[in-house]
């Protein structure tokens, strides 16, 4: 069977809804199958600042993606008024659905990792490091492993409180977040699986010192990562087509074929 590109799937029939009010968006996952059998797949999380989905960051980089054979996966979850867990349990909901739909989709369950940017970035690595989703519906999707066997993180978000990015502080937790749930959300203070990280220097609003805190803690924990920081680059670039950070592309494909994708 061949799926269709662009094919959207709603996470949930009912998505699970925090104490507060929003809209009544429904989480989606939208598919870009590549060209293999039993092949890798990705999550694809755009940033947003935890305020809104930066298209940029989506579509584009799962077309990238099943181009090089890896099957992909764009995630739109929900923002502010939504908080803290409600993204990271739509995040949650994404890795477990594609596992849960493997046959479906001919991908490898095994093989099922995230691609997170910005604030999208803090919350592929939130997953990625092990944070525990709160339960959830308990349907048959629920039974699958939301925790992703790989991560690749673009101009992530790392820490909430060292160099902080107070805005997608605020849309995640609110004004006023317990210092403890900081600690706790910040992804230095914590270790996963291979990771592939990439930055631009010059970034002014995720200073570079995020990715540089994180490949710290995974050197210390003797992890499997790559780090790449390129000299100039606006926030944001996506796949940063035309300029000097483009080459991440690249050098994302060789890791993710060194780590058997």
């Amino acid at each position: 069977m061949t799926l269709a590109s662009a094919e959207v799937h709603p996470l949930w029939t009912d998505p699970p809804r925090s104490s507060g009010t929003g809209p009544g968006h429904t989480p989606t996952l939208t598919a870009y199958p590549a060209d293999t059998t039993d092949g890798p797949a990705m999550i694809v999380i755009p940033g947003g600042r935890y305020a809104h989905i930066s298209e940029r960051e989506g579509d584009p980089v799962a077309r990238w993606l099943a181009g090089i054979g890896v099957h992909a996966f764009v995630l739109r979850y929900r923002v502010d008024p939504y908080r803290y867990p409600i993204p990271l349990l739509d995040a949650a909901r994404a890795v477990r659905f594609v596992r849960h739909h493997a046959r479906r989709f001919h991908l490898d369950p095994a093989r099922v990792g995230v691609l997170g940017f910005s604030a999208g970035g803090h919350l592929a690595g939130l997953l990625a490091t092990g944070a525990a989703p709160p339960p959830t519906v308990g349907d048959d999707v629920d039974r699958a492993s939301p925790h992703p066997a790989l991560a690749v993180l673009g101009y992530p978000i790392t820490s909430l409180t060292d160099h902080p990015h107070l805005p997608a502080n605020g849309h995640l937790l609110g004004p006023h977040p317990d210092s403890a749930l900081l600690d706790e959300l910040s992804l230095p203070y914590r270790v996963g699986p291979p990771m592939f990280l990439w930055h631009t220097s010059d970034d002014t609003s995720v200073d570079v010192r995020h990715s540089l805190l994180l490949a710290r803690s995974l050197a210390e924990h003797h992890r499997d990562f790559e780090l790449h920081v390129y000299p100039q680059g606006a926030h944001g670039l996506g796949l940063a087509e035309g300029q000097p950070a483009a080459a991440w592309t690249t050098a994302c494909a060789a890791y993710l074929r060194r780590q058997g994708w």
